[in-house]
């Protein structure tokens, strides 16, 4: 991939890679904050051997910020050092809050930007600061989200859907209001190389962890779920207009039950409809 050049015209532009990249991280792991008149600033603080994509960050903003090292005591070790990444530009920041980072709490109001971008590269951020690649206990690929955000919630699960033909239920968790999407196995193997495609701009330990996936193989003797049967917008169109689960069941080779919860989805609004022509 070619070599971006940063510049004030061009900042944040989400039909860009590294930019769609950037901002999807920076609204899961990074903070905007307001002070008196109009002083700010945008932090982002991480792991100092994620020091590699704070650099890339600076790189690619075209205004005056600066890394600095962080060392405390934590409830995981005695000591841990961090790196926190600064930008206190009021243009920056206006850029960014504009485009969908809130000032302060963020976590159950951010969304999928309204304008075009780079839905991959996007989604790869979101993952590369709140989600996880790798493998289970079992020894089983799997990439996952945790989210607070209904709108983010929905945006994987749609890509999801999309590059997997995976379908997720989306749910809070009990304990905390969050939703946890995952997909494990194949649909993990085809999530992680659509996200993380060669030199794609990202976390390098997750990118790493992505490559690993492809080297799985089912075992012999493990069984495979049935593949869902996807629905068309034929098919859609069919079930509206029947408006009854039965009649469409004979007609589209289905389920009554499976009728019944398409057509609940679709007149609730609950699923996208059929487009008309």
């Amino acid at each position: 991939m070619a070599e971006l050049k940063p510049s004030m015209q061009g900042f944040m532009d989400l039909t860009t890679p590294e930019y769609a990249h950037m901002f999807g991280f920076l609204q899961a792991d990074g903070h905007l904050s307001q002070g008196l008149g109009q002083k700010g600033r945008l932090t982002v603080e991480l792991c100092v051997r994620d020091v590699g994509l704070l650099l890339r960050f600076q790189k690619l903003t075209p205004y005056y910020s600066n890394i600095s090292e962080r060392t405390r005591s934590t409830n995981f070790a005695a000591t841990h050092t961090s790196v926190v990444w600064t930008v206190c530009s009021l243009e920056a920041r206006t850029t960014i809050n504009e485009l969908g980072l809130p000032y302060g709490r963020k976590s159950r109001t951010i969304a999928p930007p309204r304008g075009k971008f780079s839905h991959r590269d996007y989604l790869r951020g979101l993952i590369d600061a709140d989600g996880s690649v790798g493998f289970t206990s079992k020894g089983l690929p799997f990439v996952s989200l945790a989210t607070a955000s209904s709108a983010v919630a929905s945006f994987i699960r749609d890509h999801g859907r999309d590059v997997t033909g995976a379908e997720r239920s989306l749910k809070r968790n009990a304990r905390d209001g969050i939703y946890n999407i995952l997909y494990t196995m194949e649909a993990a193997q085809r999530l992680a190389a659509d996200l993380y495609y060669p030199d794609c701009p990202a976390l390098e330990r997750k990118r790493t962890a992505a490559g690993a996936l492809a080297a799985w193989a089912r075992p012999a003797d493990m069984r495979r779920a049935a593949t869902r049967r996807r629905w068309t917008e034929r098919e859609d169109r069919l079930l509206l207009e029947l408006g009854d689960p039965r009649t469409a069941a004979e007609v589209l080779g289905r389920t009554s039950r499976s009728c019944g919860l398409r057509l609940w989805r679709l007149r609730t609004g609950r699923a996208s409809g059929p487009i008309d022509q």
